[in-house]
């Protein structure tokens, strides 16, 4: 376990949470949910069948202990838990439109998530990023101000001297493709909570482009523009500016050329909003190749409640960091009300 994932379980331990696995049918998630009750970050809830769990379980030499278990194939417990949500409800859902609900694993995490039976759901090692969102943007819905799912990366960049030591947060590199003004507006919004949540940083988001302030016209580049006025109606306690080019957001000497106005972002940037996929993809590449940065995450942000999305090719102790990072975030989130 390497420094940043260690310091995250840390954090994540002072307020365990209840993380639901969905994929329950996976030797690597029952690793991951034995890790969550060893390092005691939270309490596991796996979607599935106690008895099926456990085999698994002992066949490949893990331990269930801890774990709790919601089995939407068992018709009794299904109809008890539907006649108990109606009760409380008062009748608000019909007991096929529950079961129907709990019928995909993926689905039934997402509604337990938005109930409040689970504070936070880890999927994706088996389901591929496109259905986890899918559940999750039917299941939980957006945050408010926020019109696309997006993911923020952390990277660790050795020779980088910025607000944050060597880290910055990078967005988005995995999600949206080509983001409108709302859309951009969105990520932005996401990533400087996520920042704040999972860091305790104070967000400094600059929103980038191969413009600065006007510097090049461009229709892509209004896109920018508008996406920063945007952030300042929405979320006035924000800081965030741009159009930057990237030396002019996070290089103070190139700022102070470049930006002639009052700036709290300008060249000390700590969050980069990238204009599309395009760019997000190449940037956090380039500056893992050549600057031979690590880039923790993503973390999956946008959503009403907190879910994250594994890589499908994640050792366990990666996935370990993004659950720390998910139990984190939803104590954050608790606390927000």
């Amino acid at each position: 376990m390497n420094e940043f994932i260690a310091g995250m379980v840390e954090k994540a331990k002072v307020s365990p949470q209840r993380v639901c696995f969905p994929e329950s049918f996976s030797v690597d998630i029952l690793k991951t949910a034995a890790e969550v009750i060893r390092t005691k970050i939270g309490t596991p809830v796996l979607i599935g069948s106690k008895e099926e769990v456990e085999k698994l379980a002992a066949e490949n030499g893990v331990s269930t202990e801890g774990f709790e278990y919601f089995n939407p194939k068992d018709e009794a417990f299904i109809d008890a838990y539907v006649e108990d949500y109606i009760a409380k409800n008062e009748g608000k859902r019909k007991k096929p439109t529950l079961k129907r609900l709990t019928s995909d694993p993926v689905r039934c995490g997402m509604f337990l998530l938005k109930v409040g039976d689970v504070d936070c759901v880890a999927a994706g090692k088996e389901y591929s990023t496109g259905d986890v969102i899918t559940e999750a943007m039917q299941g939980v819905g957006l945050q408010a101000g926020v019109q696309a799912a997006s993911s923020l990366g952390i990277a660790d960049i050795p020779g980088f001297d910025g607000p944050q030591g060597q880290m910055l947060g990078i967005a988005d590199c995995a999600v949206t493709a080509q983001p409108d003004a709302d859309a951009l507006a969105g990520i932005a919004i996401s990533s400087a909570d996520t920042v704040r949540d999972l860091l305790g940083w104070e967000p400094r988001v600059a929103l980038l482009a191969f413009s600065t302030l006007g510097s090049a016209k461009h229709e892509t580049v209004d896109v920018v523009i508008n996406a920063v006025q945007k952030v300042h109606e929405l979320r006035p306690d924000i800081k965030c500016d741009g159009e930057f080019q990237l030396d002019s957001a996070i290089i103070p000497a190139v700022a102070q050329h470049k930006v002639k106005r009052e700036s709290e972002v300008a060249g000390k940037a700590n969050v980069l909003i990238f204009p599309n996929l395009h760019a997000g993809n190449i940037g956090v590449k380039l500056i893992q190749i050549f600057g031979h940065a690590n880039a923790y995450g993503p973390v999956l942000q946008g959503f009403a409640k907190p879910v994250c999305d594994f890589s499908r090719s994640a050792p366990v102790d990666e996935m370990l960091g993004n659950v720390a990072m998910l139990v984190i975030r939803a104590a954050a989130a608790k606390k927000q009300g």
